[in-house]
């Protein structure tokens, strides 16, 4: 074996052909592959099927990727390949990687009924299952039955399939070795998806189960190749759509009783243990695997999945060797596609998925499956400074040295480090269900996945949203990790909404943000954008006023009394340069990125249009009662 392998290197090294150099393409993925179609039978005796690409290449042993997906490992037929070729999986097509895919259990072409966020079972007996068994029986059948593979696996998988990597980490089969949860779905009741700290994100969670797209919540009784028609929505103003089709028990009826997952929703609007027991961190106990997690921080879907995993990976496996976390200036998987320069109309200044895919995912799985360079360059968290447009390498999250900084709100929309020295001190607004915030400028009918960094100068205009911003600054402030949002509030109702938003205000001066394209041609300048006090959204959030002491136990709010609203939003990594501004602005509604509330303490999920009324909110800033958030300020000196 050394000795052919010696020719071998001899004869590419004599005819100058560099493996690496080689285009790859479709004709080069069909001489070199192989796809097979299995299905695999797990402990109960359900069956999943699974495409498996195979190399051509005898010599050596090569290991397993594997991604599990709810959304099809189409194309189906053995004649038919996935376009790895495409993307940056070629990478490990180039490295002799064997390729899997499976449909999950109860999806596409897999046996069974399925069963949305499958709770994680610890204690399994006998037959029973849960996804990290399926996945370990999947692991276990590949290993005996595809020949020349060198007993490694590794599992990765960004969205629901990043769900399913975290349950394979926790089915710890020996076989194993790395495995990367990408925005994995962790939690959709408190950071993900179709729930905010309470508050249900109406438009994703319609549109994802029963209006457009996969029409993914339509269940089939039997194994389909091809995708369900939804629901048909032929309005093109979604802002107008929601809101007449007012309360949510009209959507209701719209979807039908056949979509399980929605009718669930409808029926836990608290956090109770249906919940709970579909939290993904249940899973993060006593990991084996190395694990890599990886996020966006402007992902729109999943960008509290990652951070929040990751932690609870840290906090439930002390002493753990390789437990890392990424987090990249991206949308939903941008990491993923071949350039990560921009965000909307923000720049980066370098290719920040070409850095990611490059540096540090495929050295991961190289090092770990195939024994190849070293991951010492991968720190505990890399992590991209938006503003500074740079990475950063830190020795934990959050960073060693943050300081927890109180930035007070004062009477005439004023931001400072000044604690107030008012009395009865409030600014106030009118929340009317009717004419709620929009949370685009834009007339669109698919929620946008860039309203994460856009410009927010239309909801400052409006009188029912609420600015408060600094001075220009003198020098940078570069905030990593969550923000705390610290409101003191009394209102005219028994229930409200509240959204915090932290904004970076650029200098009036600013020109445009790709002054090179303007420069070329005014007329055709598609990609600029003139970004002279542009508001930026960094980090926005709401939160659902009845859950403020508890998420299990919603609790009324008495008319007029102050009453204290705080929460955290997910972690941030930007500065702040000198000469911008940082601004905060609160509202009420988001809409309809966020379903209305009623601003009455009723059910949400069962209540009628007559239910929704006005609602006087006033935000305290006086002596007694300080409004503020708290910025983890990276001072400097900061261990990276």
């Amino acid at each position: 074996m050394l000795m052919k392998s010696f020719y071998l290197g001899l004869f590419l090294l004599i005819t100058g052909i560099n493996i690496n150099a080689q285009v790859i393409d479709s004709v080069w993925f069909k001489k070199n592959y192989t796809k097979k179609e299995v299905y695999i039978s797990m402990r109960d005796g359900i069956r999943l099927f699974t495409s498996v690409y195979i190399p051509k290449n005898k010599i050596g042993k090569h290991p397993f990727l594997i991604t599990r997906t709810p959304y099809s490992c189409q194309p189906y037929g053995e004649d038919r390949y996935y376009p790895f070729w495409k993307g940056y999986l070629k990478e490990y097509c180039k490295e002799g990687y064997i390729m899997v895919f499976q449909d999950v259990r109860g999806k596409w072409m897999s046996e069974d009924e399925y069963e949305d966020v499958r709770p994680f079972n610890p204690d399994k007996k006998n037959t029973e299952i849960d996804e990290a068994s399926d996945t370990y029986d999947t692991v276990e059948w590949l290993i005996k039955n595809i020949p020349n593979n060198n007993g490694n696996v590794g599992i990765m998988g960004t969205s629901y399939p990043g769900f399913y990597s975290t349950m394979a980490a926790a089915s710890n089969h020996p076989a194993i070795k790395a495995v990367s949860p990408q925005a994995p779905v962790t939690n959709w009741f408190i950071g993900d998806d179709f729930h905010h700290n309470g508050a249900f994100f109406v438009m994703d969670a319609f549109m994802f189960y029963a209006a457009q797209g996969r029409g993914f919540g339509i269940p089939h009784p039997k194994p389909v190749s091809t995708g369900h028609v939804p629901l048909g929505i032929s309005d093109h103003d979604n802002y107008k759509f929601f809101l007449e089709a007012g309360c949510l028990k009209n959507l209701t009826k719209l979807t039908g009783d056949t979509i399980r997952f929605w009718n669930n929703m409808m029926e836990h609007p608290n956090y109770d243990e249906w919940w709970k027991v579909r939290d993904a961190r249940n899973a993060t106990k006593d990991l084996h695997p190395a694990m890599l997690w990886v996020g966006g921080l402007f992902d729109a879907e999943d960008c509290w999945g990652a951070w929040h995993s990751y932690l609870a990976a840290e906090n439930n496996n002390p002493g753990k060797e390789f437990n890392r976390i990424v987090e990249g200036p991206w949308w939903h998987g941008q990491w993923s596609v071949n350039d990560g320069s921009s965000y909307g109309n923000i720049l980066f200044e370098s290719n920040t998925s070409e850095y990611y895919q490059q540096e540090i995912e495929i050295p991961f799985f190289n090092y770990f499956l195939k024994g190849k360079g070293d991951v010492s360059q991968i720190a505990e968290a890399t992590v991209f400074i938006t503003g500074a447009n740079k990475w950063e390498k830190f020795t934990q999250w959050p960073p060693a040295n943050n300081e927890n900084k109180a930035m007070y709100f004062h009477t005439g929309g004023i931001l400072s480090y000044n604690e107030p020295a008012e009395t009865n001190s409030f600014t106030e607004y009118v929340s009317d269900p009717a004419k709620p915030v929009p949370y685009e400028e834009h007339v669109h009918f698919n929620r946008t996945r860039e309203y994460m960094a856009n410009d927010q100068r239309f909801a400052s205009r409006r009188p029912d949203v609420l600015t408060f911003q600094t001075d220009i600054l003198t020098e940078e402030i570069t905030v990593t990790g969550s923000v705390i949002a610290d409101i003191m509030t009394s209102i005219s109702t028994t229930d409200a909404d509240f959204v915090v938003k932290i904004i970076d205000v650029f200098p009036d001066s600013m020109g445009f943000n790709n002054v090179d394209i303007y420069a070329e041609n005014p007329q055709k300048a598609y990609n600029a954008y003139h970004i002279g006090g542009y508001q930026m959204l960094v980090r926005g959030e709401v939160f659902r006023g009845r859950f403020r002491t508890s998420f299990e136990n919603p609790a009324a709010f008495i008319p007029g009394k102050v009453e204290n609203v705080r929460f955290e939003l997910p972690p941030i990594a930007h500065c702040f340069k000198a000469g911008h501004r940082i601004m905060i602005q609160i509202q009420s509604s988001w809409f309809p990125l966020v379903d209305r509330n009623p601003q009455q303490f009723v059910d949400i999920y069962r209540c009628d249009e007559s239910d929704f009324v006005k609602s006087e909110i006033k935000i305290h800033h006086d002596t007694q009662h300080a409004s503020k958030v708290v910025l983890p300020v990276l001072m400097p000196g900061a261990q990276l």
